[in-house]
């Protein structure tokens, strides 16, 4: 079927949000770098739009060393003062120290289960859960998964891990199948979830 006759997510409008539903979202993610990367905008979203962090995504790529948890953790306080002048992020002091904040956490969980993929998906058993919306407004803003998550990540020190936030992280790394029911993308994620997945690898 051709792409502009594709039944989609009722938020995928724009030609950018377009292309990341049809190849991103909801994919089951297992690379520790990737993970972070989604991590780190998500926390850079609150408040705002997908939208603009997808249109920034390139900019944070280069300004977080194509999030390499190290090359973060080892940002000193001055780097602090160049990225809020860096017009290809978010400009905002708290996100930005969070996510060197979380890179250096991050790590941390890397060396107590040897990846954070490893870490992670367990709060889903192993296996993305599976839901049947049959309309965007069904979707919920968070979970029992999510909060649990939330609270975890935020007892290790992480900031901009709130539970809706963390959500977010989830649908976004296919922890969860949030696609509606009417959309093209929720048979094909569900068969990505049944295949046999690579273990996590730390970065």
């Amino acid at each position: 079927m051709p792409a502009r006759t594709r039944r989609r997510c009722a938020w995928a409008r724009s030609e950018l949000a377009v292309a990341y539903h049809d190849r991103e979202w909801g994919v089951p993610v297992h690379d520790d770098r990737l993970l972070l990367e989604f991590l780190i905008l998500e926390g850079a979203q609150a408040g705002l739009s997908w939208e603009l962090i997808l249109k920034r995504r390139d900019g944070y790529r280069k300004a977080f060393r194509s999030f390499d948890p190290r090359a973060i953790a080892r940002l000193e306080p001055a780097a602090v003062g160049r990225l809020m002048n860096d017009e290809r992020i978010v400009r905002n002091r708290l996100k930005i120290e969070s996510a060197i904040r979380n890179a250096r956490v991050f790590l941390e969980i890397q060396r107590e289960n040897g990846s954070f993929d490893a870490y992670l998906w367990r709060f889903v058993s192993g296996r993305p859960i599976q839901n049947r919306w049959g309309d965007l407004r069904e979707l919920p803003a968070s979970t029992a998964e999510a909060e649990a998550l939330s609270r975890d990540l935020r007892r290790r020190g992480m900031r901009f891990v709130g539970p809706t936030i963390c959500y977010a992280f989830m649908q976004a790394v296919g922890m969860v199948n949030d696609h509606t029911t009417d959309c093209f993308r929720h048979k094909e994620v569900k068969r990505m979830a049944q295949r046999p997945e690579p273990k996590g690898r730390g970065v």
